[in-house]
């Protein structure tokens, strides 16, 4: 077992709660634009809120909140997207020492009726009608639960009126007793197998990682001598997105709120707001990159874009290799190739972003570094970071000046790692949690021996970075007995455009499968560039037959980066995606294996029928005979 601990942490330690920042940049910087909203979805123009504006009307909500019997230690869920009531709301709870419970917007009655009565309830605000029916058919089981407030009906303005007489100081009073180990929310994991945990974060758990990157990173989320800015996009109900909302408001850092999770809900939002720092998941990058790729086709410079993306990872590759020692840095011709292209392709690029993003981070799943190494190369350098509900975000982080693409970076000062014989990763550190909610043999299990078990296998180089390989439970093996880890099949599939989503299979197979699902986007786009002449019939036909050897060609790269027996040897397209609204993938956007799994188990036995009907020699035990990928489509 190998252990890794830094120094301490820089960052001042925390005195109160997390309400506090709120309340300190008001005093130290009244003027200082905090949060921005969009009146409706369809405006372009962003109404920003100072923070004493912001402090007001957290005093107000809170009196409210207090009015109505809120009371410290009670926990309220909050049911609603990525809106700026969510920020307000989430601060006033923590003024008067409540514990937020973040529910995804789209959970089902079941999931709802659960987390409300597991964390024991006694409010819940919702964002619309639908979210009040949803809850109105569970409350008959809820005794707890005793307020149901919903933002689109004027929840925030109803709870100031009501909190009028309420006096500031009992404001002050409540927020000056809450202490840094108080439980600040109840977050609950994603749920891939089984029911989802409440995790309890302490408001040192939440503050501690934002705090360390602000004070050690903060300078690098903007332009010298601007203010930084973030849209917030991610739902605050998983813990990602809480980060960003804390570190955001406790960094004084400019947040602007997308409600919309859809590709021009995103795009118009990152072209108007203009962010400094972009974050999101690995999808959002890809799918970014894919649309850059789909819009130089288009417009007959698909070459070009292909050339320049590879000069971009090129470039980063060998300036990473000079600030870490290895290399000379970028030759002349390689300068001079990328200053072409930053003139005539990368500067385009960045303008889609919005022309201001600096910096990035991918978190949720492993970012690719292939990708890592495009952004870093257009001038973005997104980097790969690492954590868990159960760590309260952040765990690693990139060193500055000695980022390595690939990795998740290296542990946060005063967080230690150590990666297990069996290569299970386990941290300790300030922002480890409580425990789970009402489950202390969970809780035992999960904190042996003081140290976490993320559940999450990976890997420490010579220097201390981190590389995420998969999750333990998700290792399939084969009837042979081979052990594989699907996570790095499936990033490397997703690089190729025309796939969406990938799921390795093959537990008790013969060999290694995938569920592959196609991007509708892209593929319209491939389908008319190939402009197949000749009747429909034998049009399809042919078509069917080019899309046939694209997917092997992107199986056969994918088999590249691993051994013959770890190499995907039957897949299936499907025509449904996986996604949250059939239950195939979390509201974090988290494949749900055995879901997938059970949905698609016909599919899955058809495919390996088909080959072994082809292959009649083939034993259990044989997968060598499989030489070729089977592409079988639904």
């Amino acid at each position: 077992m190998r252990d890794l601990a830094l120094a301490p942490a820089a960052a001042p330690p925390l005195a109160g709660g997390l309400a506090d920042g709120v309340f300190e940049t008001a005093d130290r910087n009244p003027a200082l634009p905090v949060l921005a909203r969009r009146a409706d979805g369809a405006s372009t123009a962003w109404e920003e809120v100072t923070a004493v504006e912001l402090r007001d009307e957290v005093v107000d909500v809170a009196k409210g909140l207090i009015a109505s019997g809120i009371s410290p230690g009670h926990r309220v869920a909050v049911m609603a997207r990525t809106r700026y009531e969510w920020t307000v709301l989430a601060h006033a709870l923590w003024a008067v020492g409540a514990e937020v419970v973040p529910i995804h917007p789209t959970s089902s009655r079941d999931q709802v009726e659960f987390i409300l009565r597991d964390a024991g309830c006694v409010a819940v605000v919702v964002e619309d009608e639908q979210g009040v029916m949803t809850v109105g058919t569970v409350c008959a089981v809820l005794p707890r639960l005793k307020h149901v407030w919903q933002l689109d009906a004027g929840a925030l303005a109803q709870l100031a009126q009501r909190g009028e007489f309420v006096p500031l100081t009992t404001v002050e009073s409540l927020r000056r007793i809450v202490l840094p180990d108080a439980t600040a929310a109840v977050a609950y994991t994603s749920g891939t197998t089984g029911r989802p945990q409440g995790c309890a974060l302490s408001h040192r758990g939440l503050a501690y990682p934002c705090d360390t990157l602000l004070a050690g990173w903060g300078h690098t989320a903007a332009p010298p001598g601007e203010q930084a800015s973030v849209l917030a996009f991610l739902p605050f109900s998983h813990v990602y997105g809480l980060m960003i909302m804390v570190l955001c408001v406790r960094g004084g850092i400019l947040m602007g709120h997308e409600p919309e999770m859809t590709e021009a809900a995103l795009a118009s939002a990152l072209r108007t707001f203009r962010p400094t720092y972009l974050y999101g998941v690995p999808f959002v990058f890809e799918k970014l990159y894919k649309n850059f790729l789909r819009t130089a086709q288009q417009a007959g410079r698909g070459a070009l874009f292909e050339r320049a993306a590879q000069t971009a990872r090129d470039f980063a590759a060998a300036e990473e290799r000079r600030r870490l020692g290895t290399g000379a840095g970028p030759g002349f011709d390689l300068r001079l190739q990328h200053a072409l292209y930053e003139r005539t392709v990368y500067r385009r690029l960045r303008a889609a972003l919005g022309g201001r993003v600096v910096r990035g981070t991918s978190a949720g799943s492993s970012l690719s570094r292939e990708l890592s190494l495009f952004y870093e190369g257009i001038g973005v350098y997104v980097h790969d970071g690492y954590g868990l509900t159960e760590s309260s975000g952040g765990i690693t982080v990139q060193p500055l000046g000695r980022e390595k693409s690939g990795t998740v970076g290296r542990p946060l000062p005063g967080t230690q790692i150590q990666v297990a014989d069996d290569g299970e990763i386990l941290v300790r550190g300030p922002s480890v949690f409580q425990g789970y909610v009402g489950d202390e043999a969970a809780t035992r299990a999960a904190l042996g021996g003081g140290w976490l078990a993320t559940g999450d296998i990976g890997r420490l180089d010579s220097e201390g970075y981190l590389t995420i390989t998969g999750r333990k439970k998700d290792v399939i093996v084969t009837s042979g007995g081979k052990s594989v880890a699907p996570a790095p099949l499936e990033q490397r599939l997703r690089m190729h455009p025309l796939i969406h989503q990938a799921v390795v299979v093959g537990d008790d197979r013969p060999c290694v499968g995938a569920l592959l699902t196609l991007d509708p986007d892209f593929l319209a786009h491939w389908r008319a560039a190939l402009a197949l002449q000749g009747d429909t019939p034998g049009r399809e036909v042919r078509e069917d037959n080019a899309l046939r050897e694209e997917l092997g060609r992107a199986v056969a790269a994918a088999n590249s980066t691993v051994s013959r027996a770890e190499s995907i040897r039957v897949y299936r397209v499907v025509t449904e995606p996986f996604a949250p609204a059939n239950g195939l993938m979390t509201p974090s956007m988290k494949l749900r294996r055995d879901a997938i799994v059970r949905h698609y188990a016909a599919e899955i036995e058809a495919m390996y029928q088909a080959r072994s009907r082809a292959s009649p020699r083939l034993s259990a035990v044989e997968p060598a005979d499989w030489e070729d990928p089977d592409d079988v489509f639904r």
